[in-house]
């Protein structure tokens, strides 16, 4: 079933966002990410950027283009953290649907494999940004610091689905911190 390869992430980033550095997206030739929203940037319940998402957008902005593209139809949500952030944003992507990915891609000018698509989903953005020939960065969700146990069912259900129907989870695993100089 050639279909399922498009749920195979490129890259496995062995925790959130935040370890995504420079050097990796240099290693990859990345000029471009688009960034889903909701547990990939901030946890769901949660309208503001930390301070050290900022931070992180801060070290990775001179290196590469950004937008954020989530699935959440809460403009006023999503507004607030894009503006917190200084990026562009579309909401309500319905990803897997290209649609709304492709204006971001073309917003950046990039030639599409340059881009990456980057979130916490196999179902929504992996499977989006592999169906249009982007980079696709599978990360683990942001947790809110209040959920003492966090639980992801739904993210859960998709690695079994996606592990039953053949595809490796573990082959490109990237364990980097911001401080891992090895790569």
């Amino acid at each position: 079933m050639p279909w399922v390869t498009n749920l195979q992430p490129d890259l496995i980033l062995g925790g959130s966002i935040l370890n995504l550095t420079p050097d990796i997206l240099q290693q990859y030739q990345l000029k471009g990410l688009v960034l889903d929203v909701d547990e990939t940037l901030v946890p769901l319940r949660v309208s503001q950027a930390s301070e050290e998402l900022k931070q992180w957008v801060e070290q990775i902005r001179p290196v590469v283009a950004l937008w954020l593209v989530s699935n959440n139809l809460i403009e006023s949500r999503i507004r607030n953290i894009a503006k917190s952030l200084n990026v562009p944003y579309i909401l309500g992507a319905r990803k897997p649907s290209r649609r709304k990915l492709k204006r971001a891609v073309e917003a950046m000018n990039l030639p599409v494999e340059q881009i990456a698509m980057v979130g916490d989903r196999l179902f929504t953005d992996v499977l989006a940004g592999n169906r249009l020939g982007m980079f696709t960065i599978l990360v683990e969700p942001m947790i809110d610091p209040s959920v003492t146990v966090p639980s992801y069912p739904i993210r859960d259900f998709e690695v079994w689905v996606t592990q039953t129907l053949g595809v490796s989870l573990t082959g490109m695993q990237q364990n980097l911190t911001k401080t891992d100089k090895s790569i």
